[in-house]
C-alpha cells in the first residue's frame, strides 16, 4: 500500500528567511528587483516537486522597528500577484499562492484577479487570506483607524464567502461559443450573486469564466482562536508557526477537530507548519553554514525585529540581560506568546532571544544532514503534527538547492514524498477536491 505523501510549499522571499541573508556572499543582494533570480528559485522548487510557491506580503515598509529599517532587506521587493503571474510562464506544474488582504482589497476585484491567474496558469493559483495585523499598512489606504482583530476576522469571513460565490458565477459549460447560432454564452448557466451583507454589497456575476480547478485554493495563516476557527471553516491549506513538535500536534488536533464540527472531511485541509532547513553532507558542514549566517546579524536589526514581534520597542535595553517585562497593554499574538515563553522557560538574554528568532522568525529549524533532517520531518509528518511543511530556506539560492539535491532524494527513498507530480493543477497535487458549485 502506498504511504501518505507529505506536501511541501516554498515560502519565497528575496534573499532568504534569515534576516541577515542579504549580507551572505552567496546571496543575490538585489534579489528584490531581480526577476531572473525568482525564475531560478521557482524552477528549482519545481525540479524538487514542491506543491507550491507561497508568497506572503505586507503593504508597508514598516515591518521592523524604525530604528533599524535601513538594515531590513525586504523593505522593497516586487508585488507578489504580478510576480507569480509572470512566473506562471516559466513553470508548468508548481502551484502559485500569494497573499491579498481582506482589509484593503475588494471582493470583486480580488476574485477577478485570482480567477485570471488560475486560468493563465492552467489551474495552479491559490489565495492566502490575511486580515493584516500591521497598523502601518492601514495608513497607506486611508486615515480611518484599523479595525480591531475580531472585527477584521468577521469581515474576512464575509469577504471570503463573497469571493468564493463569485467564483461560481458561471457553470463549467456556460460558454458554447456557437458561431453558427451567434450564441456565445448560456444565460441559464450564469449566476447573479446579489449579495447584501454587513460589510459588502456585490451584485455580480464575475466577468471571468470558471477556472480549470473549479476555484483557486484557499490558504490561511494564523494561530489565534479566530484564525483557527476560520481555517476549520474555509481554508484548504494552513500555514502556521511552531517551535516544537508538541505545539504543532496540539494545533493540528485542534484545527482538524474543529473541521469535524463544521462537517468538513479532515483531508480537505492541509496543515503546513513553517520549517527552516540548512542541510549538508555532514553535521559539521551544516553547522558551519548556519554559523556563517548568524555572524552577519547586526544587533540593531535583531532588536528591531524582536520589537516588532512583541509589540514593544526594546531599543536601548541591555542585550546581555533577560527580556524586560512587557507592558500590560501590549497586543498579544501567537508569535509574541512564543517569544515570551522562551524568556520565561529558560531566562535567556535579549541577545540570545533575538539571535534565535532571527534565523527562522519563530518557525522550527533543522541544521543537519539529509538523514537527520529527514528523521525529524518524518516524525512530524507521521505522528500527527502536520501534513507537510512550508519550507523557509534561510538564504537563496544555496539553501534551496541543497534541500532539493540532498534532502528530497532522502524523503523519496523513505516513500513519504512524491517522485512525480500527481496532476497538472494545484488541487490535484495537494489531493484536494474540486469545489462543487453552489448552483450545481
Amino acid at each position: 500500500m502506498t504511504r501518505p505523501q507529505m506536501k511541501l510549499g516554498l515560502f519565497i522571499r528575496p534573499c532568504g528567511h534569515h534576516i541577515a541573508a542579504w549580507r551572505h556572499p552567496l546571496t543575490q543582494a538585489d534579489a528584490g528587483v531581480n526577476f531572473p533570480h525568482f525564475v531560478r528559485m521557482a524552477q528549482t522548487a519545481e525540479r524538487g516537486l514542491f506543491d507550491m510557491l507561497f508568497s506572503a506580503d505586507s503593504a508597508t515598509v514598516w515591518t521592523a522597528a524604525e530604528s533599524a529599517i535601513d538594515r531590513v532587506h525586504y523593505v522593497a521587493w516586487m508585488e507578489p500577484y504580478t510576480l507569480l503571474s509572470a512566473l506562471s510562464g516559466f513553470t508548468k506544474q508548481i502551484g502559485l499562492v500569494c497573499t491579498a488582504s481582506t482589509s484593503f482589497e475588494q471582493p470583486y476585484s480580488l476574485a477577478r484577479k485570482f480567477a485570471t491567474l488560475d486560468i493563465i496558469s492552467g489551474g495552479r493559483a491559490g489565495w492566502n487570506v490575511v486580515t493584516s495585523g500591521n497598523e502601518t499598512e492601514a495608513l497607506n489606504f486611508s486615515d480611518i483607524p484599523h479595525l480591531p482583530k475580531t472585527d477584521r476576522y468577521r469581515r474576512a469571513r464575509e469577504f471570503t464567502d463573497v469571493v468564493r460565490a463569485l467564483w461560481d458565477s458561471w457553470d463549467e459549460d456556460a460558454f458554447p461559443r456557437d458561431k453558427a447560432t451567434g450564441i456565445f454564452s448560456d444565460r441559464s448557466k450564469m449566476h447573479v450573486l446579489d449579495h447584501h451583507g454587513e460589510f459588502y454589497h456585490v451584485r455580480g456575476p464575475l466577468n471571468v469564466a470558471r477556472s480549470p480547478q473549479g476555484q483557486p485554493v484557499i490558504v490561511q495563516a494564523g494561530a489565534s482562536e479566530d484564525g483557527r476557527q476560520i481555517a476549520a471553516e474555509t481554508a484548504e491549506v494552513v500555514f502556521t508557526a511552531h517551535d516544537s513538535i508538541g505545539s504543532a500536534r496540539a494545533f493540528y488536533a485542534d484545527v482538524k477537530g474543529r473541521m469535524d464540527t463544521c462537517g468538513r472531511p479532515r483531508d480537505h485541509l492541509k496543515i503546513l507548519p513553517g520549517l527552516s532547513v540548512i542541510v549538508a553532507p555532514t553535521q559539521a558542514e551544516a553547522d558551519a553554514k548556519f554559523q556563517s549566517l548568524q555572524e552577519l546579524l547586526h544587533p540593531e536589526l535583531g532588536v528591531a525585529l524582536l520589537s516588532r514581534r512583541v509589540g514593544f520597542d526594546l531599543t536601548g535595553y541591555p542585550l546581555d540581560e533577560p527580556l524586560p517585562p512587557l507592558p500590560e497593554n501590549v497586543v498579544v499574538s501567537s508569535r509574541s506568546e512564543m517569544i515570551t515563553s522562551w524568556a520565561q522557560n529558560a531566562a535567556p538574554t535579549l541577545r540570545e532571544i533575538y539571535t534565535r528568532f532571527a534565523s527562522s522568525r519563530g518557525h522550527f529549524s533543522i541544521v543537519g544532514t539529509p538523514e537527520s533532517a529527514a528523521d525529524t520531518m518524518e516524525e512530524w509528518f507521521t505522528t500527527g503534527a502536520c501534513d507537510g511543511f512550508n519550507v523557509l530556506p534561510p538564504y537563496y539560492p544555496v539553501a534551496l538547492e541543497d534541500f532539493v539535491d540532498l534532502l528530497v532524494p532522502e524523503l523519496q527513498r523513505r516513500g513519504i514524498f512524491r517522485t512525480a507530480y500527481e496532476g497538472k493543477t494545484l488541487r490535484e497535487n495537494l489531493g484536494l477536491p474540486i469545489p462543487v458549485s453552489r448552483y450545481a
